[in-house]
């Protein structure tokens, strides 16, 4: 009795890792995804480590159940994987490590992109301030990291006219998390690649909080180079930095009212850009209001809820990789080309582009 034909395996450039990543963004196990393609979830932990290679015909089937065209999976620029244990999440313990992996994921896609755009686009380098910090950080330590970020990157005294974008400006990606990830993914920020990226909230359409968002994940970037994420203490760093850097203490402190007085607060949020929640933090930290004014103050802002009173309009938008794809057509680029010659999946850099650009990501992954 003749045997069927075995199918030949896929080219000897199918890359493990690129089926790690796709897995991942698309949030299923090893199990999930082998019950879908018909193999067993060793096969797809061998296929993943590169210890064999799928078939031709169950290499089909990834790209059918992952949404990824064949040449995705083909060997090309090295993709860097980015470490959970490098990257701080605000909302760590409410995050399952499914949503953290999907997001990491999509963060190793975006430095590909970054990556492949950098080869035709000079982007700004990265500049944060280079400092000597102890191992365990005082006030002090964490008000002179906030004030030597805004010193290096010549930020005039008074509100930061826009966090998005002086960070854009030194070198950080700044994107949205794509539409359809898990909320508990608030925001995250990682410097275990090649670039520092941080991701926001896609939900969050709200300029004072966004704002805050944003200098919290800078302030990883700067006070928490080495240091383990995910503990109250980091987190709470991480406030005090954003404060300090929105909102000096030598600026601010004396406007700072004495008294719950929600007028003089609105004045103050509209000046600085940031929301009465953090004023009132920062009002409380500074030693202007009482503790029992602060429970007070607090408890009339959890009546309000979000969006907050006094909207100071749309979230901050990143720019940086939008404009770079534009100065590569208008240079005579076609863009789809250096994707397809990137092995870059287009579905997938529309998501980043969308993610990083002044228009809201229309694409989700999930």
């Amino acid at each position: 009795m003749s045997r069927p034909a075995r199918q030949p395996a896929a080219g000897t450039d199918f890359d493990g890792t690129r089926l790690t990543v796709a897995r991942r963004l698309r949030r299923m196990t090893k199990s999930a995804l082998a019950r879908e393609v018909g193999v067993t979830p060793t096969a797809i932990s061998q296929f993943e480590k590169a210890e064999t290679r799928p078939t031709q015909g169950v290499l089909a089937q990834l790209c059918l159940q992952l949404g990824f065209p064949r040449d995705f999976f083909s060997s090309g620029r090295p993709l860097t994987m980015l470490p959970a244990s490098g990257a701080h999440f605000r909302s760590l313990r409410s995050t399952t490590a499914a949503a953290r992996e999907q997001a990491l994921a999509f963060g190793e896609l975006c430095l590909e992109l970054v990556d492949l755009i950098g080869a035709y686009v000079d982007l700004p380098p990265v500049l944060l301030p280079d400092l000597e910090l102890p191992d365990e950080l005082t006030e002090d330590d964490i008000v002179e990291a906030a004030r030597s970020t805004r010193e290096t990157w010549k930020v005039a005294s008074g509100p930061v006219p826009s966090v998005v974008q002086a960070m854009e400006a030194h070198g950080v990606v700044v994107l949205r998390l794509p539409a359809g990830t898990d909320s508990a993914v608030d925001a995250f920020s990682t410097y275990t690649g090649r670039r520092p990226l941080v991701f926001l909230s896609p939900v969050k359409d709200d300029k004072a909080r966004s704002r805050f968002d944003a200098a919290h994940e800078l302030g990883h970037l700067v006070i928490h180079p080495d240091t383990e994420p995910g503990s109250k203490l980091v987190e709470n760093q991480a406030n005090r930095f954003a404060s300090e850097f929105l909102m000096p203490r030598e600026e601010i402190v004396d406007d700072l009212p004495r008294r719950i007085d929600w007028p003089a607060f609105h004045e103050l949020k509209r000046h600085w850009g940031v929301s009465l929640r953090a004023l009132v933090y920062r009002a409380h930290a500074l030693g202007r209001l009482s503790d029992a004014s602060y429970r007070r103050a607090n408890q009339q802002l959890a009546v309000w809820g979000n969006p907050e009173r006094g909207p100071l309009g749309p979230a901050e938008s990143p720019q940086l990789l939008g404009l770079a794809r534009q100065v590569m057509t208008d240079s005579g680029f076609d863009f789809d080309s250096v994707l397809a010659a990137g092995r870059v999946a287009p579905d997938v850099a529309e998501a980043v582009i969308h993610a990083a650009s002044e228009k809201r990501p229309r694409l989700a992954i999930a």
